[in-house]
């Protein structure tokens, strides 16, 4: 029995680090989508160079906007499934807190997914403001705009994508 509460407790132990970086990134997503809620009106946009504007954005859709127009329900179906993934998250944290790039990936989308709820439950919508817009040849073959987003969303994606580098780690060590 005491083993058992040894064991949990040095498991809770490495469970931190990634509990605090999810709240970093929690924290600093927070923290810019207050200031552009401060500073900007819906719609405003600031260049800052010329592939990127900071920009007041609101998205009641999933990401790239899918279902934004939906009629107010996804932002339900959004929050559930935030939730939900931020517990089974949790739960990978605690089962695995010593797989080093698997837990930093866990807890990166761990703090922009809790980011992102917590956008939906406040206000109905998530805060976008990163604007990326780019153009080939000087426009005369593409031009366009990268859906806004934030910097919950960064974390998110960066988490996918370190998900993905660690299975094709994991893969290439077991062959």
């Amino acid at each position: 029995m005491a083993r058992a509460a040894g064991k949990a407790a040095g498991g809770n132990a490495r469970l931190w680090p990634w509990l605090a970086w999810a709240l970093i990134i929690f924290l600093a997503d927070q923290f810019t989508k207050t200031l552009i809620l401060g500073y900007y009106q819906l719609g405003d946009a600031t260049p800052v160079t010329g592939f990127f504007n900071i920009v007041r954005a609101h998205n009641t859709g999933a990401a790239f906007s899918m279902l934004a127009d939906a009629g107010g329900w996804q932002r339900w179906l959004f929050t559930g499934i935030g939730v939900a993934a931020a517990g089974f998250i949790l739960w990978q944290l605690h089962q695995h807190p010593q797989q080093k790039l698997f837990a930093f990936a866990l807890s990166s989308i761990l703090g922009g997914a809790i980011g992102n709820v917590v956008d939906r439950l406040q206000h109905g919508y998530v805060v976008d403001f990163l604007d990326f817009h780019f153009s080939f040849l000087s426009g005369l073959f593409y031009r366009g705009h990268f859906p806004a987003f934030n910097l919950a969303d960064v974390g998110i994606s960066v988490g996918a994508a370190l998900l993905i580098l660690d299975e094709l780690l994991r893969l290439r060590k077991g062959s």
